[in-house]
């Protein structure tokens, strides 16, 4: 498993972990190669009514995606440093 950061690798990964990795292929998949969407969409996804809850795992499951180079994350529509993004991200197919 390849981490984002310290801070990621001291939470490890579980279940719930996994299940939104999984939840961003497929949405990825479901999208045109050049469109982007937002982490709350896999938080929603699984999380129900409780998919706030889910945003941090969310974002620290799309920063491992981006380090293993599944995924890209940009803010503008430029890709910036998932360690250093502060506030609304979107996700997308690298390119």
């Amino acid at each position: 498993m390849k981490y984002c950061s310290a801070a990621c690798r001291s939470h490890g990964v579980n279940a719930t972990d996994q299940q939104l990795e999984a939840t961003i292929v497929t949405l990825l998949q479901a999208r045109a190669h050049d469109s982007t969407f937002c982490p709350s969409d896999a938080a929603r996804a699984i999380g129900g009514e409780k998919w706030r809850d889910l945003m941090e795992p969310a974002r620290r499951a799309a920063r491992r995606m981006v380090a293993r180079g599944e995924l890209q994350i940009t803010q503008g529509g430029i890709v910036v440093d998932p360690s250093t993004a502060k506030g609304a991200i979107r996700l997308r197919t690298p390119r």
